[in-house]
């Protein structure tokens, strides 16, 4: 008896540790656990890898100007009491390569046939499941702009309710596109609710959830309807994230401006205009393309709240 009751044991625990390799030992934070609404606030930054940028005359600096070429690809979720809001969704689509555990090169070649480089090695969907949330938990989407680099994954969004300025919107479905679209990542946005914005930067704002803690603010210049994010935190303070009001922290030093700019003096009146609101709200401007500053920033699961 004393026999078959170890026997009995260990083909227990045998069978224990198969389902806990099947089952990948997932934690709490994986895909199985659903997300709750928070009680304040919370923004996470998620790592959509690093964007190779040989080129620094296309943003009127030199090499010496900066202490890396290299720019980090950002993306974020805002979660509210309300709602949550995605802004930017990465370089590379979730779609078209698959995680391996390390970091992969990839391709992307634009419209023009000019191509870019991306380093990823996590899926944006990956990260969102990590903190219990998937694609259709989404309740708005917004991005800076339409540029590659911020557009990959929008589709899988498409059931979100979009937040973009007209003139935005109008760019990416006119049938004109520049080489730095990718209009198969966002093609899906076309049949989304939308929540049209004005153009301009005294009237061009959305109070996402009502209460003046999400704000999309418009500032553009670099594309037609290039806007910024503000987000109000309890503990952290206000942030605005940048789009791409700036780069590298050299064009806010050196007063530069890219050369490849949709209208380079609509680009210089609204970073006067964040400026005024950044001093105004005592808010900290994330640059989402400094890789030295966004390596500083706390990565999901982690969250400033």
């Amino acid at each position: 008896m004393k026999r078959n009751t170890i026997g009995l044991v260990l083909a227990t625990l045998a069978l224990l540790f198969a389902a806990h390799a099947r089952g990948g030992g997932q934690s709490e934070s994986s895909a199985s656990h659903k997300a709750q609404a928070p009680r304040s606030v919370r923004l996470y930054v998620f790592d959509c890898g690093v964007l190779h940028n040989p080129d620094m005359g296309r943003f009127n600096l030199k090499k010496e100007d900066v202490a890396t070429t290299d720019m980090s690809i950002a993306c974020f979720l805002i979660a509210h009491p309300k709602g949550t809001l995605v802004w930017d969704t990465g370089a590379i689509p979730d779609k078209s390569w698959t995680p391996s555990g390390h970091m992969v090169t990839e391709h992307v070649t634009l419209p023009d046939g000019q191509t870019r480089e991306a380093d990823v090695d996590k899926s944006l969907q990956a990260q969102l499941a990590e903190i219990g949330y998937s694609p259709a938990d989404i309740t708005y989407l917004a991005l800076s702009h339409y540029h590659y680099d911020h557009t990959a994954n929008a589709n899988e969004f498409a059931g979100a309710t979009w937040i973009v300025p007209q003139l935005e919107h109008d760019a990416m479905f006119g049938g004109k596109f520049s080489g730095s679209l990718q209009p198969s990542t966002f093609s899906d946005l076309q049949k989304s609710k939308t929540i049209i914005l004005k153009s301009d930067l005294k009237d061009g704002e959305d109070d996402v959830f009502g209460d003046g803690t999400v704000i999309v603010k418009s500032a553009p210049g670099h594309t037609q309807g290039h806007q910024v994010l503000y987000v109000k935190l309890a503990k952290t303070g206000g942030v605005v994230l940048s789009g791409d009001l700036y780069h590298y922290p050299a064009e806010q030093a050196l007063d530069r401006v890219p050369t490849f700019e949709f209208n380079q003096e609509q680009t210089r009146a609204s970073r006067l205009v964040i400026s005024a609101f950044l001093k105004k709200t005592g808010a900290q401007l994330w640059i989402q393309h400094d890789i030295a500053g966004n390596a500083k920033l706390k990565k999901s699961p982690q969250f400033y709240e």
